[in-house]
């Protein structure tokens, strides 16, 4: 049967790969359409309505997001909850009013709970609160995890929830204000060397892990849900490696050639404390596992940026 796919958040971040993936993968059973939020705000339902009328999708993958890293968080966590919320609302309810046959959701690692076990189990998603920097964000996308339930109990609504790790890659957001912790990174050493500076100041202590995820292989996996058979579930995506951010930062410095000292700035929050995920069902059931080491992924994301930070 012929798939038309709707892709919101089509030109963003992740947006961009996926859409990258779906165009060596569309022909004569399979098209997708990427609008922008200029044309259609996902905020309001009007919108909203109009674009599934215009584009009359029968599948819908969900990566809209008012989102960034954790001082962003820290200064939005309204704009945050209420953007995400709206967005996810809206796109689901006319989903279900249109008759769309799959539902893809990516969701946020900040949605497990602040103290949670371990690796990170799916199920564990709803055994405690988010770490608090980033709560707002992560429990409304949790909220549309609900919404995605009920709606399959409800009016049949199939849909997969996708739980990426920490991503990165090329195309990333190097905002100073808005950036997560590689891309954050990537910058400030950049700078440092540019102007000569013999020392760099990192917030936090260095003990936090994270796990990452290189966004292409990211945009592979919601590639292969595509033809996932899942009625209502959630499934991790990450190389199922942690590492200290402490780690991070020397790794960095060593691809970067960067010599000058580290300033950790104990005053800023390091966040959650451990960030790994338990990656064995996204095998199972998608068939999928991440290709990239955090080294590749690294050395192609500095690449990137140095080509391009004179118009980022």
């Amino acid at each position: 049967m012929n798939k038309k796919i709707l892709v919101t958040g089509g030109s963003g971040f992740l947006g961009s790969h996926v859409c990258e993936k779906l165009n060596t993968s569309t022909g004569e059973v399979m098209s997708f359409v990427a609008p922008r939020s200029k044309e259609y705000d996902l905020r309001k339902n009007t919108d909203t309505q109009v674009l599934f009328s215009d584009f009359k999708p029968n599948v819908v993958i969900h990566l809209a997001a008012t989102c960034g890293g954790i001082q962003a968080n820290q200064r939005n966590p309204g704009k945050y909850f209420y953007d995400n919320m709206l967005m996810g609302m809206n796109i689901i309810e006319h989903a279900r009013l249109h008759d769309v046959e799959q539902f893809i959701f990516v969701s946020t690692v900040c949605a497990y709970p602040k103290h949670c076990k371990v690796p990170f189990m799916e199920y564990d998603i709803w055994k405690g609160y988010p770490e608090e920097t980033n709560a707002p964000y992560g429990i409304a996308k949790k909220s549309l995890q609900v919404m995605l339930d009920a709606y399959n109990k409800e009016y049949g609504l199939k849909s997969i929830t996708l739980i990426p790790a920490n991503l990165y890659g090329p195309r990333d957001n190097f905002d100073d204000k808005k950036s997560h912790v590689i891309p954050a990174l990537i910058k400030k050493i950049d700078d440092a060397q540019r102007n000569d500076e013999d020392k760099i100041k990192v917030w936090g202590d260095g003990s936090a892990t994270r796990e990452f995820l290189y966004v292409k292989d990211a945009a592979e996996a919601i590639r292969l849900a595509i033809d996932s058979e899942c009625e209502s579930d959630y499934v991790n995506l990450g190389t199922g490696i942690d590492i200290r951010i402490k780690d991070l930062v020397n790794l960095l410095c060593e691809l970067m050639d960067y010599d000058g000292e580290i300033v950790w700035d104990y005053s800023k929050p390091n966040g959650q404390p451990k960030r790994q995920l338990a990656v064995h069902k996204a095998k199972t059931k998608l068939g999928w596992e991440s290709k990239t080491t955090l080294e590749q992924g690294l050395k192609e994301t500095i690449e990137w940026y140095r080509q391009h930070r004179e118009v980022l």
